[in-house]
């Protein structure tokens, strides 16, 4: 290995090696209680160095937030090989849900941990809007198929969303206890599947 290719290979563990430890600063201690230098204290390295890879906790934490998207897109991507878009959109809120149980601490990042709104709908958020166009374009191929014709495609594709982020919202905040003699895995897979059962009446 050259020169220019271990310093290569050392940045990019570097970077994944700030991203691990911010991760876990940001579930414990929240957005706003994160900051640079206890992001470096977790991984033993200097803060004025952190700089280099990231410029401050915003950067660090779309990208933590880009690659769990990344992440959960390209799992639902999988269902592009489906023909029937009713089939795929069903499949999809199970791909979904499976994604929060196996990715607890990318969910909580994705749709859990509080970030102050400033600019990061502008640079920091589109993969999510993707997600939310993929979902959409589904409930769209449904409609042109005579599913859910009498429904407004972006508010029912909110409900399909809020329903499925409902369910795993409550998983991945330890807020199923409620449900005695109930598995987490018990909820999920029924509740959703009982909402299936209301999709395919309608």
């Amino acid at each position: 290995m050259g020169i220019a290719e271990r310093k290569l290979k050392e940045k990019q563990e570097m970077h994944k090696r700030i991203l691990n430890g911010a991760r876990k600063i940001f579930l414990e201690k929240g957005y706003e209680k994160t900051s640079m230098r206890n992001i470096a204290a977790e991984i033993n390295y200097s803060q004025g160095s952190l700089y280099f890879y990231f410029k401050d906790k915003s950067e660090i934490f779309h990208e933590l937030h880009k690659e769990g998207f990344r992440l959960l897109l390209n799992q639902l991507k999988v269902l592009d090989k489906v023909g029937d878009p009713f089939e795929r959109l069903k499949a999809s809120g199970r791909v979904f849900i499976q994604f929060a149980q196996d990715n607890k601490d990318y969910y909580n990042l994705m749709f859990i941990v509080d970030e102050p709104v400033k600019d990061s709908l502008s640079e920091g958020f589109q993969i999510a809007e993707e997600a939310i166009k993929y979902m959409q374009g589904m409930v769209q191929e449904c409609q042109q198929k005579g599913k859910f014709v009498d429904m407004d495609t972006e508010y029912f594709t909110f409900l399909i969303i809020s329903v499925v982020h409902g369910i795993c919202a409550l998983f991945c905040k330890h807020r199923n206890t409620s449900f005695v003699g109930k598995t987490n895995e018990e909820l999920m897979q029924n509740g959703y599947e009982s909402f299936v059962a209301l999709l395919e009446k309608s």
